[in-house]
């Protein structure tokens, strides 16, 4: 018998890669569109809308002779006296 031809090798084989960026599902969730126009992110709040004025904030002291809660404004200073308003006590209290 004959003997055979040599057989070629072939070289390397090369991998095909998918290079597509397309997703095969569309998700309902990713998939709608929302328009934000402008700077704002705020829903409710509109530029015609004033701000609500708003009190001086109040803190409660409590006597230190007599007990009774006492509500003032709060100071703007570090250093302070309150004079308790209950008639009786007219205790005068320093805070530094």
């Amino acid at each position: 018998m004959a003997a055979k031809p040599p057989v070629k090798k072939k070289g390397k084989r090369k991998r095909k890669m998918r290079l597509s960026l397309k997703q095969k599902k569309m998700s309902a969730i990713q998939d709608r569109y929302s328009d934000s126009l402008g700077w704002s992110t705020d829903v409710g709040r509109t530029l015609t809308d004033a701000p609500k004025p708003t009190g001086p904030e109040i803190i409660k002291l409590q006597c230190d002779m007599c007990g009774c809660m006492l509500k003032i404004p709060k100071p703007k200073k570090s250093r302070y006296t309150v004079a308790c308003s209950y008639p009786e006590c007219n205790h005068v209290m320093k805070f530094d």
